[in-house]
This record gives structure tokens, C-alpha cells and sequence, in this order.
């Protein structure tokens, strides 16, 4: 499954800091990885897409890991009625396949 999380950003240098962990998939539950990383020019938001077993496991990673550096909401993405293209002028992301 899929889900997405929405960063209200509270203090940019701490959840970036921080943040490198749910990119590098460190400590992350098995079956969970992010695929996609959208952060806001000024650093106030970021959005995600995860592939996951259950938004529960992305909640929690999410929240353990960035504490009260940021507000995240999760929910899980409506498969049958998204889409999405690969974005030109974004980088691809060097994380692991977990």
C-alpha cells in the first residue's frame, strides 16, 4: 500500500537534521520505505509518499524519528483513483530498496 505524509515543519533545522533518517530508511519497520520527498522552498512543509504495510508503521517511524521538530499527518493513498508521473528536474532518491 501507499501513504502519504504531510509536514507541518516546526523547526526546519531540526527535522531536516533528522529528517536524513526516514531518507536513508534508518530504523524504518520492514516493508516500509519513502518513494518521493516534496519539501516547501522556505522550509514550512514537506510532503511524502511511502510504500508501506500500514500507515500506522509510517505514523509512528515518522513521529519517533522527528519528534516535535514537526506536525505530521498520514493517510493512506486511494490506489484506484491517484496517479503520478516521475517529475522532470528532480533527482532520484539513493536510498535502499528495504
Amino acid at each position: 500500500m501507499y501513504a502519504v505524509v504531510q509536514h507541518k515543519i516546526l523547526n526546519p533545522e531540526t527535522a531536516f537534521s533528522r529528517g536524513q533518517a526516514l531518507m536513508d530508511g534508518t530504523g524504518a519497520p520492514d516493508g516500509t520505505r519513502v518513494l518521493q520527498f516534496f519539501v516547501h522552498v522556505d522550509g514550512s512543509a514537506a510532503t511524502c509518499l511511502w510504500e508501506t504495510n500500514s500507515v500506522e508503521d509510517v505514523q509512528g517511524f515518522v513521529d519517533e524519528t522527528l519528534g516535535d521538530s514537526s506536525v505530521n499527518v498520514c493517510y493512506e493513498v486511494d490506489a484506484e483513483k491517484s496517479f503520478a508521473e516521475s517529475p522532470a528536474g528532480l533527482r532520484s532518491s539513493s536510498a535502499p530498496a528495504t
